[in-house]
């Protein structure tokens, strides 16, 4: 309320009760305002009291979930890390024995190419010793003939027409 409205209420009262009876009804104005305070302060204590023991138990119960949440949650980590370090066992050994295999295909190949290559090379030096010497030279055939062999040829029936060498 505003200061105008205050001095209309009292201007009202002083009119209807007058001036003497002024004290008496602030007295029993400010009597009920401390009642009404005490009341109110009453009802606040109340509910303080009532919501704080409402509030510890909802606080216990939070708790309560929380630290079952965590142990479950730590329960599902251990038991999804036991999965993942058997499983990376797992392929790790497989992965050995894949190596351990592979290498021994690439030893038994390399011993196949070295035995081959040995037989070729044998092969080879006794072929070479083999052969004689004459059929080792390469003979050329002989060239053809040319228009000035032909023409001294006796059985040439082609005659000279005009062709000089």
């Amino acid at each position: 309320m505003s200061g105008q409205e205050i001095l209309i209420i009292v201007i009202v009262i002083l009119l209807l009760f007058g001036a003497d009876a002024l004290p008496g009804i602030a007295k029993t104005l400010g009597k009920g305002m401390r009642d009404f305070r005490n009341a109110t302060d009453e009802i606040r204590r109340e509910i303080e009291s009532t919501t704080s023991e409402i509030k510890k138990e909802i606080t216990d119960v939070a708790e309560t979930i929380t630290k079952d949440v965590t142990d479950f949650s730590d329960k599902i980590t251990k038991d999804v890390n036991e999965i993942a370090n058997s499983v990376t066992d797992d392929l790790n050994s497989v992965a050995n024995e894949i190596k351990n295999e592979v290498e021994g295909v690439a030893k038994s190949i390399e011993s196949d190419a070295a035995e081959i290559k040995n037989e070729i090379e044998e092969t080879a030096k006794s072929a070479t010793e083999d052969a004689p010497a004459e059929k080792a030279k390469t003979e050329l055939p002989p060239p053809p003939p040319t228009y000035s062999d032909l023409a001294d040829d006796p059985y040439n029936d082609y005659g000279d027409y005009g062709y000089s060498n």
